[in-house]
């Protein structure tokens, strides 16, 4: 589960890649049980905008995932994306296990040599997952909208 700013680039940017069988858009890591979008954008539920990724691990790797993640987004700004700001939208990594979490963190450790700034994303154990809202899901499918996100950074593997 990944946090990198608004939900909609993020879930965009993981469509595009081999092996990821789905994305959903959703809230983790707050204290309001099933938050809705309008709760969120209050920045007082806690929660971050997050993507939920279920990916074929014979096609891609967890490391490729984690690796794409510093790529799309600035991670050493706190609780703000470009003009979003606020803590819903800070940069996170929540992770389902041991080995995710080893792996997030190696990689954080080699994608800092790349950035000038300290990276501020947290690595954290995978809270509860609430589904955001339908209009939200595959938002710019949806709607034709170009996507706010973008690579970044080419960070070398």
């Amino acid at each position: 589960m990944f946090g990198a700013g608004c939900f909609w680039g993020v879930e965009a940017m993981y469509r595009e890649i081999d092996g990821v069988l789905d994305v959903r858009v959703g809230y983790a890591g707050g204290h309001v049980e099933d938050p809705t979008y309008k709760e969120v954008c209050t920045d007082t539920t806690g929660h971050a905008e997050v993507v939920e990724v279920t990916f074929d691990p014979a096609v891609v790797s967890y490391a490729d995932l984690v690796h794409t993640f510093w790529e799309i987004h600035d991670p050493t700004t706190l609780n703000r994306q470009g003009p979003d700001y606020g803590s819903q939208y800070r940069s996170v990594i929540f992770f389902y296990n041991q080995a995710q979490a080893d792996a997030a963190t190696a990689s954080r450790t080699h994608a800092q040599a790349y950035f000038d700034r300290p990276i501020v994303t947290s690595i954290e154990p995978a809270p509860q997952f609430f589904d955001g809202e339908e209009y939200h899901q595959n938002y710019f499918a949806k709607t034709g909208q170009p996507s706010c996100h973008r690579r970044m950074w080419s960070i070398p593997r």
